[in-house]
């Protein structure tokens, strides 16, 4: 493999990952324009997807300790290689909150103990048990802070990842650094 490209293991984590979080936001901005018996349904994937993300983005920061990603090409300004590390760290820290913030708010949810919460309707999940026993009325003001949480969190992936995705086109077609190669299994990087 090419030092310049990440493994495929990286690349295959990472447009896991991707595919998770943009299925999840389509679900969440539409499910209000569901019929009602899709509303829930739609909920409960939205909910496996969310688990499915965070144990793959487990999975990617562990891979990301024991390997050195590829070095960013030659010409990038000092202020473009500080965002993309910045960046980086923060797309990782959303990346965790949003399905641990959506984990705290299912967990909080009234109608949680009589409503478990499975995988794609197949595995059982727990819910975190220190929220599930709390008494009702702080259940519920966790159930809306937890919620508030989340949806803030959503928001600064939108800014997130459109600024990656951003980056990473201008270096593409603008720069000609040939920057999305090194997240593809094929082409040569620079």
């Amino acid at each position: 493999m090419d030092a310049r490209r990440y493994t495929s293991l990286a690349i295959t984590l990472h447009w896991l990952v991707a595919i998770g979080i943009i299925v999840n936001v389509f679900l969440a901005l539409t499910w209000d324009f569901y019929p009602e018996n899709s509303v829930r349904p739609a909920i409960d994937l939205h909910k496996s997807i969310g688990i499915t993300v965070l144990g793959l983005a487990i999975m990617r920061l562990l891979w990301r300790f024991t390997h050195t990603p590829p070095a960013l090409p030659v010409g990038y300004a000092k202020w473009e290689v500080q965002l993309s590390h910045v960046t980086h760290v923060l797309l990782y820290v959303i990346i965790f909150a949003m399905p641990i913030t959506g984990w705290m708010h299912d967990s909080a949810w009234k109608a949680a103990a009589d409503n478990p919460l499975t995988l794609f309707g197949v595995i059982p999940f727990p819910r975190i048990s220190y929220i599930m026993t709390l008494d009702p009325v702080t259940k519920e003001q966790m159930h809306d802070l937890f919620g508030g949480f989340h949806e803030a969190v959503g928001y600064a992936i939108y800014g997130l990842v459109g600024l990656h995705v951003l980056g990473a086109l201008k270096h593409q077609f603008f720069d000609k650094q040939r920057e999305l190669q090194r997240m593809w299994y094929t082409g040569e990087p620079e």
